[in-house]
């Protein structure tokens, strides 16, 4: 009596423990901000080593956060440079453009450069601003890469659109300018 007294007794803890160990990773996972929702404020370094803080941006304009990959890949290159393409059209919709990766400030330099990107890259060492927005990392096989996800955050702080597509990185920019002149 006592050998299957202990052993439903560990059988129970097991499954206690399982559960509590499996909704504590469902809670660490962020969820993907969606319209509606206040983006968190950041401080991060952009590619000239200086800080950048979201919250002084807030109440002045409209901010654009395209999170890429990759700096000098194939689509993240097509998606910076689609943002490049139409920086004057964000000036006149009162946006500021801004694109986010885990790469370095010199990597991000060094892409700015090259590619002559009008607006400031982010370093996000670790993707914890990624992760703060919810962006889900891609998988290739046996490889995952960081997501690619566009946000406009209004004056107000909260988020009024998103778009995720992540081997259409030209089309983020196009999505967004078709959503801003819409307003």
């Amino acid at each position: 009596m006592k050998i299957k007294f202990k052993k439903s007794a560990l059988a129970a803890m097991a499954v206690i423990l399982c559960t509590v160990t499996f909704s504590a990773s469902k809670v660490a996972a962020q969820e993907t901000l969606k319209k509606g929702d206040k983006a968190p404020d950041f401080s991060l370094k952009d590619q000239d080593g200086k800080d950048f803080q979201l919250a002084d941006h807030l109440g002045k304009q409209k901010v654009v956060i395209f999170f890429y990959p990759k700096d000098e890949s194939a689509v993240c290159t097509k998606e910076a440079c689609a943002f490049r393409d139409a920086y004057a059209k964000y000036n006149d919709a009162n946006a500021l453009v801004i694109g986010i990766n885990g790469g370095t400030v010199e990597s991000h330099k060094a892409f700015q450069t090259k590619e002559h990107l009008p607006f400031q890259l982010l370093s996000d060492p670790g993707n914890k601003v990624l992760q703060m927005f919810g962006v889900k990392e891609q998988a290739f096989g046996e490889m995952k890469v960081s997501g690619r996800e566009t946000f406009v955050i209004g004056k107000d702080g909260k988020i009024v659109y998103s778009f995720r597509d992540f081997m259409k990185g030209d089309e983020h920019s196009k999505q967004v300018l078709t959503y801003l002149s819409s307003k």
